[in-house]
Formats: C-alpha cells, sequence, structure tokens
C-alpha cells in the first residue's frame, strides 16, 4: 500500500472489484490493464512494485492471472476476506451471464436461424485465436531456442498427439535446467510464522476444493464426477492463459469424451468471449452441456456448478498459500526461465489449436491419416463451407487491420451468418 493514499474500506474493496468484474471485458491483458487504472492510478491502494511482483507471481501460476492477480489484490488490502471479495467479484458477473447463456443455448440453440447466428460466430473465433497466437508470439518468441520451442510444442501436438501435460512440462523442465545462476537481489528469507501460515492455507484450500470432488466420486459416481475430475486436472495444467488448453480441453472433450460437439465447443468460446471475466469460463459452459445431455436442466446446472467451482478455487490457493513469498520467487532466475519456456511452448499450443478449429470449422469433411508415429489431417477441399470462409477472413480483416471492438466483431459475424443463411 502506497503513503498517498488511506487503505480502503471493505465497502470500498467490494463497489470497486463489483465493477472490475462487470467491466473485465477483452481477455488478461485488458484486465490486468483495468485494475492497473482502478486500483494504481486511480486510487493507489497498491505500488506499482508490488504490483508487477505480484503480476510475475502469478504468470507463474496455473491458472486464470488476471483473476490470480485480483485475489492477491484483496489479499494484500484485507487479507483473506479481501481476497475472497476481490477475487469472487472479478469472477462471479461474467459467471452468471456465461450460465444465463448456456440456459438460452441449451434450449434454443438447434433452431436453424439460432444455429446461423452460431454458425458466424464459430467463424469468427478462427480469427480471435489467430490474433492471440500473435500477440502471444511478440511477447514469447525473442530468441532461436524460443521458436524451436514452439515449433516442437506444435509437432508435438499436432502431428505426434502428445499430451498436452507432457508438453508443458517437458518446456518447464528444459527452461528449468537451461537456467543458471543465483537469485538476483535476493529478498530476505521470510520468517517461521509466515510458513506456517502458508502451509496452514495451503492445506485449509486443498480440502476445500478437493473434498466435493472425493464426495462425488465416492456417492455420485458417473458424469458430475467426471466433470470434477476432469476440470481439477486442467486447473493445475492451464498454464499461459486459457487459449493454451483450449486445444487439449477441446479434443478430449469432442473426440475422446464425446460430451460436446465440435460446433458447441466453438459457439461456447464465442460465448465466453463476449462476457467479462476470464475466458475460462468457457468450462462453465462445458461443465454445464456435459451434464445436461445425459440429465437434463438440474445436472446441467451441476456440471456448471463443479466446472466453476474446480477451475477458480485453485486460485485461492495459490495465493493464499504463495502470496507471502513473491518477493523471493520472482527473483529466482530458473523459475523465470522455467516460464519463458512454457510461454515460448504456447506459441506452439495455440498455433495448434487455431489450426484444429480452422479445419473442422471450414470444412464438412477433415479426414485423419496415421503415418506410423505421424497423424495428419487432410480437408477434403470439395468440402469447404463458403459462407463460415468469408466470414473468418472478414473477422481477421476486422480484427488484425481494423482494430473493431471484439464484440463488434463477433455480433457482425453472427449476423452475417444469419442474412445468408435467410438469403
Amino acid at each position: 500500500m502506497t503513503a498517498e493514499a488511506m487503505p480502503p474500506t471493505i465497502s470500498d474493496l467490494t463497489r470497486t472489484f463489483a465493477r472490475i468484474g462487470c467491466l473485465s471485458f477483452g481477455g488478461p491483458a485488458a484486465q490486468i490493464a483495468l485494475m492497473h487504472r482502478l486500483i494504481l492510478d486511480e486510487r493507489r491502494w497498491v505500488s506499482e512494485p508490488d504490483y508487477l511482483r505480484a503480476l510475475s507471481f502469478c504468470m507463474l501460476l496455473p491458472g486464470p492471472e488476471a483473476m490470480q492477480l485480483a485475489v492477491w489484490i484483496g489479499w494484500k488490502l484485507h487479507g483473506v476476506k479481501g481476497g475472497l471479495i476481490a477475487g469472487g467479484l472479478f469472477v462471479l458477473p461474467g459467471a452468471i451471464v456465461v450460465l444465463t447463456l448456456s440456459l438460452i443455448y441449451a434450449a434454443f440453440g438447434q433452431m436453424p436461424l439460432i444455429a446461423a447466428l452460431f454458425s458466424g460466430v464459430q467463424a469468427a473465433v478462427i480469427a480471435i485465436v489467430v490474433e492471440a497466437l500473435i500477440r502471444v508470439s511478440k511477447r514469447a518468441l525473442k530468441s532461436r531456442e524460443a521458436y524451436i520451442i514452439a515449433f516442437a510444442a506444435f509437432a508435438g501436438l499436432f502431428l505426434l498427439k502428445l499430451p498436452f501435460p507432457v508438453i508443458i512440462l517437458a518446456a518447464a523442465l528444459w527452461g528449468y535446467l537451461r537456467t543458471g545462476g543465483a537469485a538476483r537481489d535476493p529478498a530476505a528469507p521470510a520468517p517461521p510464522a509466515a510458513l506456517e501460515r502458508s502451509l496452514k492455507a495451503a492445506a485449509i484450500w486443498l480440502v476445500i476444493w478437493l473434498a466435493p470432488l472425493g464426495a462425488l466420486v465416492l456417492l455420485a459416481p458417473g458424469r458430475l464426477a467426471e466433470i470434477g475430475v476432469f476440470f481439477s486436472k486442467l486447473a493445475v495444467l492451464t498454464f499461459g492463459g486459457a487459449y493454451a488448453v483450449l486445444a487439449w480441453m477441446a479434443q478430449d472433450v469432442v473426440q475422446a469424451k464425446g460430451w460436446l460437439t465440435l460446433p458447441q465447443m466453438m459457439d461456447g468460446l464465442g460465448l465466453a468471449e463476449t462476457t467479462p471475466g476470464p475466458l475460462i469460463l468457457v468450462n462453465e459452459f462445458v461443465g454445464f452441456m456435459a451434464a445436461h445431455q445425459v440429465g437434463g436442466w438440474t445436472l446441467g446446472l451441476l456440471g456448471a456448478a463443479i466446472a466453476v467451482w474446480m477451475t477458480f478455487v485453485p486460485s485461492f490457493l495459490f495465493i493464499f498459500s504463495g502470496a507471502p513469498f513473491i518477493e523471493r520467487l520472482t527473483h529466482m532466475p530458473r523459475l523465470s526461465g522455467a516460464l519463458a519456456a512454457i510461454t515460448a511452448a504456447v506459441v506452439g499450443v495455440i498455433a495448434n489449436l487455431s489450426l484444429w478449429f480452422a479445419l473442422h470449422v471450414l470444412f464438412a469433411e477433415v479426414p485423419e491419416f496415421s503415418f506410423g508415429p505421424l497423424h495428419l489431417f487432410l480437408p477434403d477441399l470439395n468440402s469447404l463451407r463458403l459462407i463460415p470462409a468469408l466470414i473468418a477472413v472478414f473477422a481477421a480483416y476486422a480484427l488484425l487491420r481494423r482494430h473493431w471492438p471484439l464484440l463488434a466483431v463477433l455480433v457482425t459475424s453472427a449476423l452475417i451468418s444469419a442474412a445468408a443463411a435467410v438469403l
């Protein structure tokens, strides 16, 4: 907290993060910038060095870094209570909107006109993911080694079909081992009391996070337990933002599990793009649809709640147990090296996602061929869907060249698709 500002009351904190939660459109970069403006520039509740150290720490963690940064700000100002308020309000408005849209989608998504609207959204999502690829690659690929890591990650996923966790862990290990040296400007060691509090917080939040999962597995085996296990596993592997894990999640829930069709997965991503809050709220849509598929509305609501719980509770665990050690951790070169390698691998992961989405949205037939360990998707060029292809080109032009707002691109793409269907 800076000397220039008085600490906020709980009411001030609640009002501010309720506002942030309702305005946090545009992905993590926009959300982090919004918090910087409201928390540092306007209110001066925390200092710039503390904010940047916390941001670096959150980028080391799996999960939504913007939401974790919000939890840290609340913790910094009002302890655990403040962290719960800030993190909860950061996610809650978007979660309510995504759930509402999921209910509408399940009820009306198969009507021809509604289906046409979502077809336009699916085509626009291709451009959105390509934009994410360009943005991340500019930040991550600053050396020949980074390019090699990115290409290896893409080849491992697209050509060899290696598991996503293997790609991320291999990149982290490589970056960790390749980086040497002592800590830069090492911070003073944390007092023993801080370590004790941290271990206690970790134990409490592990129970809060995983006790419901254990109850599901033991008492209600079936789809809800499967959703809980899947998203708890996903929560500890979501390095590099939501786009990094979407390829694995999409292919797993569509191809391996059969919970959703590919068009439904693309529609869910489009819905999450248009709402405030973390993009990983797409997990809520997936949980709802996966459970609704086998048990109707009631099970769908439970599936959505389980997906949200398993996705976001770990962020409170990581921040409440790790926040006292942020200064020391952010000065450790090997951790920074691991993060840099993961970030480079994420470029390859997003490239795989972009190509996989594009092939399956733009072509009606995308057979897969195997050549020993290699697997390759070769689309039937005669099955090209012309309208989605034109909409994808329009969306790419509007986003990358004209810099339209994301919501405007999605709405326009949906309307073009609907008009083409009517005509």
